[in-house]
């Protein structure tokens, strides 16, 4: 099937497809659903598998009619005898947070406000007490919980570049009171650390009396030990900086001198690094320790004890070194008394994990109901080997795992563990001793091997001659069996074999994805970010988050935005099943939800609205683009009459987006295949005078205007014919085709006798009799990568509600008009700076500064900076000026359709500016698009060296 119009951006929108939908999708398209009230839908009850809280303070379900609050870890639980036995017995094995009395257990009094609502009072108190009086930098302390990581990666540059006794001291300031509240936290939360694993306070002797700073106990983390090392307790320790660590240029590694010196036993923590490393490489501290004990893990931390001997004064500018080292080991030892209280027993997915949740609940609380509320807030009291089972399980495809499959070396007791997460409400379980009608049996027999479906194959399909042996085969012949209701112990035999499985909750599952999708703000990326910014395979820039306006005001948005992504995704699938009758469902429900949701926006006029770039959030936007691919999907069936009553609607509802150029065009070319000539031209007319029509789209209606308005239909030329009409520099060159196929890629021999394609024989040309060029065959790539880099702190500047995720290439704006409104001040300066030939100096500092980090359009690994600087030097300031402006303005527009090639080269010495050509090339059967001849007239206009290059047969 063709690929149409439409389908790729919808496909980007609705990214990495969940594993279940949210709702029933036949009830969602053949019902129609109007928008709620939204001061309604704030006291709604969410459509989740949780428990709501009865007027008594008891909590209820609606499968058991009794739920009660745990007193130890404050999760809600059935109140049947067995539910509660079994969970107070697996709370009371791992450690209680609280004292209980047998008094306390027997009576079942239970608290029904959580451990974490009961602490968050003490906050707000001690929260209130430090913002009544202090500011820290200037902003008021956030309410958030802050981890030392966070806490610390905030304020990473500021302590790198600190050198002021006032800077040292507003920074100190700031962590005091962050680590101030992150104590109080754990504090009201009663969390105990077992004994084994606690830290002692930090033993300090004195900066200035003796050498000898302190004797403090930490722990080592990313532990790989060899085969052949046996670590013991009282093993002597010394350490090591690694300043060319890719993942950590702070990082500091353990050695043992019993085991050897080579034998490297892992790190210290990192949040302790940062503050230790540049003791170390600044003020020659000397650290040395031992082994404390032995883990019962091999992958948990080891705790250690170090003694930390300062060997010389400080360098130069005594009185600054001394304040920057007494600023340093203070923060040295608040990061180890924050590791008493927080030892890091976590794994780092599991962290991620519960920085994930934190977040999202921190900045989107309104979202929630109280029973979501309760859901995630008691992820939290999980055990550590229940929360990661449950990443483990979530991250995976699913839908159900079998017990006997799943195995992980940092969790243990997966029995105990499940049943945990189960009681909790975060997992489905069933065994073979179970009704299999409950459960989907095509989901149940996707855990089978192929063995044992062969198996039951073989018993019950072999007497009607059936012999499969593919995969796929066997699932649908056997759940085929199960709906014909041939063999009635089929069930039997599948759960037999399957054994005991579990699955996420659809509480649970629904819930993590809206959790993953607000915290993200997109589809494409999900929880593997984390995965790759830890391991260093990706880079995110740094940026501030400034956060002013919610993205989902009510509820009744979010639920609105989610049941627009569910269709999309129905529509997505239908087209990948050749599905006609659900494609047309789903372009029937987004038709109608546009007409009713915009007749609404009519009636109501909100005051203070979110900033327009918050319209990619809406279910109006989504579902607009569901309608763009019915467009074309109309159009591939022939049914102009339908694809025009699309548009028409489309660009009567939606007055500002730049798809408006794309409709009209469309529009004007389906009126005109059914023989609507004059309304055709009419439309292209108006087009034109469309401020959101730009780029190809613009340049194409204006040709459609010149083509049909002849007389009779219009005597008057247009102003901008001659414009339009320009002829573009044309060269040719002959080459040896391989194949004259058509359809096929046109491929030829070079000058050097190899195969290549027509762009590699151009730039041969040009390197040789075309004049001595230099070139890159990039299309738009190597322009979007100069574009990026030159005006990279224009980019991430510090703007208002477009940073809201640490994994953000751009932001929220940058494809927006909004872009360079908000920034124009920033962006002319900026330009001017280019204009006035300063380009190459902004390149090679924002290349030494952002080399390798992630940002949208810039390719690290495609260009050399030597190639870079050459081109922005040939280019000349004024033009490339000029070329930014255009991105800055409408980077969505001009993105994509830059000529092919793009040549430079000198003439004389150092001092020789150069030149600079830019080459679309064309083979034998292709031709301009409208979006590639607007590019060229652009860059002509900004005093470029443009001309195509066609290649043909001799």
């Amino acid at each position: 099937m063709q690929r149409l119009d439409g389908r790729e951006s919808l496909s980007r929108l609705i990214g990495k497809k969940r594993k279940r939908t949210l709702s029933s999708p036949l009830s969602l398209l053949l019902q129609s659903k109007s928008k709620p009230n939204p001061k309604e839908e704030e006291e709604k009850e969410a459509e989740v598998e949780a428990p709501s809280t009865s007027n008594d303070g008891k909590i209820k379900g609606n499968d058991d009619p009794v739920w009660v609050s745990c007193p130890v870890c404050g999760s809600s639980i059935r109140g049947t005898d067995h539910m509660v036995n079994s969970h107070l017995d697996i709370c009371l094995t791992r450690g209680a947070k609280k004292k209980l009395t047998q008094r306390t257990l027997l009576q079942l009094k239970f608290c029904p406000i959580s451990a974490s609502k009961t602490s968050a009072g003490v906050l707000d108190n001690t929260r209130a007490a430090i913002r009544e009086g202090e500011l820290v930098g200037g902003k008021e302390i956030s309410d958030s919980e802050m981890t030392i990581e966070r806490i610390l990666s905030e304020n990473n540059e500021k302590i790198e570049h600190a050198s002021g006794a006032q800077d040292v001291s507003k920074l100190t300031k700031c962590i005091d009171v962050q680590m101030e509240i992150k104590t109080v936290e754990n504090t009201a939360n009663e969390n105990i650390v077992p004994q084994s694993t606690m830290v002692p306070k930090v033993d300090t002797f004195g900066v200035e009396d003796s050498k000898v700073l302190a004797a403090f106990e930490t722990f080592i983390v990313g532990r790989k030990f060899h085969d052949n090392i046996q670590l013991q307790q009282g093993c002597q320790l010394f350490l090591s900086r690694d300043p060319q660590n890719a993942k950590d240029k702070h990082a500091i590694k353990v050695l043992s001198t019993d085991l050897g010196a080579g034998n490297m036993l892992g790190y210290l923590p990192r949040e302790l690094a940062k503050f230790l490393s540049p003791l170390m490489d600044n003020h020659h501290l000397k650290c040395e320790g031992s082994v404390i004990s032995i883990s019962e893990h091999p992958l948990d931390p080891v705790p250690i004890q170090l003694v930390c001997e300062k060997m010389v004064a400080s360098g130069k500018g005594e009185h600054d070194g001394q304040q920057n080292f007494e600023f340093l080991w203070e923060n040295v030892k608040r990061v180890t008394e924050y590791g008493k209280l927080n030892p890091p027993s976590m794994t780092k997915y599991q962290q991620n994990f519960c920085l994930m949740i934190e977040e999202v609940v921190n900045n989107h609380t309104h979202l929630f109901t109280s029973e979501e509320k309760l859901l995630l807030g008691s992820f939290d009291s999980l055990s550590n080997n229940a929360q990661r089972l449950f990443v483990r399980i979530y991250t995976r495809k699913g839908p159900w795992f079998r017990m006997s499959n799943i195995s992980y070396p940092e969790i243990s007791d997966l029995q105990t563990t499940s049943e945990e997460l189960r009681l909790a409400g975060y997992i489905c379980s069933f065994n073979c001793s179970e009704d299999v009608v409950k459960y989907n049996i095509k989901e149940v027999l996707e855990v089978l091997n192929v063995f044992e479906m062969r198996e039951i194959s073989n018993s019950i399909l072999s007497k009607k001659g059936v012999n499969l042996t593919r995969r796929q085969e066997l699932i649908d012949a056997l759940f085929s069996a199960y709906e014909d209701e041939t063999c009635q112990l089929l069930p039997k035999m599948i759960l037999e074999r399957a054994g005991t499985c579990i699955k996420i909750s659809s509480a649970a599952d629904i819930l993590f994805w809206r959790v993953q999708r607000l915290f993200f703000l997109n589809g494409e990326q999900d929880f593997s970010a984390f995965l790759l910014s830890d391991l260093g395979l990706i880079k995110f820039p740094q940026y501030n988050c400034a956060i002013v306006h919610p993205i989902f005001q009510y509820r009744s948005d979010l639920l609105e935005y989610e049941e627009s992504v569910e269709v999309a995704q129905i529509m997505d699938e239908s087209l990948d099943e050749n599905n006609l009758e659900k494609v047309m469902r789903c372009i029937n429900v987004s038709h109608e939800h546009i007409q009713t949701s915009f007749r609404e926006a009519a009636q109501s006029s909100k005051c203070g609205s979110p900033p327009a770039f918050f319209s990619r959030f809406s279910a109006s936007w989504v579902y607009s683009k569901v309608l763009s691919l019915g467009v074309s999907v109309f159009e591939r069936e022939r049914r102009y009459e339908d694809a025009i009553r699309l548009l028409k609607d489309l660009l009567s509802q939606i007055t500002r987006d730049s798809r408006r150029g794309y409709w009209t065009l469309r529009l004007s070319i389906d009126l005109e295949h059914i023989n609507r000539v004059n309304e055709s031209l009419a439309i292209a007319e108006e087009g034109v005078l469309d401020p959101c029509v730009r780029a190809g789209s613009k340049l194409a209606l204006q040709r459609r205007v010149l083509r049909l308005a002849k007389p009779p239909r219009r005597w008057k030329t247009p102003s901008y014919a001659n414009s339009v009409k320009r002829t573009i520099k044309e060269v040719s060159v002959r080459g040896r085709p391989l194949t004259s196929e058509i359809g096929a890629k046109s491929l030829f021999y070079g000058f050097n006798d190899e195969l290549c394609g027509v762009e590699q024989l151009a730039l041969q040309y040009y390197a040789g009799d075309g004049g001595g060029w230099n070139g890159v065959h990039s299309e738009s790539g190597i322009w979007m990568t100069i574009f990026g880099i030159l005006m990279w702190d224009v980019i991430f500047a510090d703007v208002p509600d477009v940073f809201r995720s640490r994994f953000q290439m751009a932001p929220l704006d940058f494809l927006t008009d909004d872009f360079y409104i908000t920034r124009r001040n920033l962006i002319e300066l900026h330009l001017q700076k280019i204009q006035k030939g300063k380009a190459g100096e902004i390149l090679i500092a924002s290349w030494d500064s952002h080399v390798g980090t992630a940002c949208h359009g810039v390719n690290w690994d495609r260009h050399s900076l030597s190639d870079l600087r050459a081109v922005v030097s040939c280019i000349g300031g004024s033009c490339l000026a000029s070329l930014c402006r255009h991105l800055a303005l409408d980077y969505r527009s001009w993105c994509s359709g830059m000529p092919d090639l793009l040549l430079w080269r000198f003439h004389g010495g150092d001092g020789d500016a150069g030149r600079a050509k830019l080459v679309e090339v064309k083979g034998p059967r292709d031709r301009l698009s409208e979006q590639q001849r607007a590019w060229m007239l652009i860059l002509m206009d900004c005093g470029f060296d443009v001309e195509v290059c066609k290649v043909g047969s001799p």
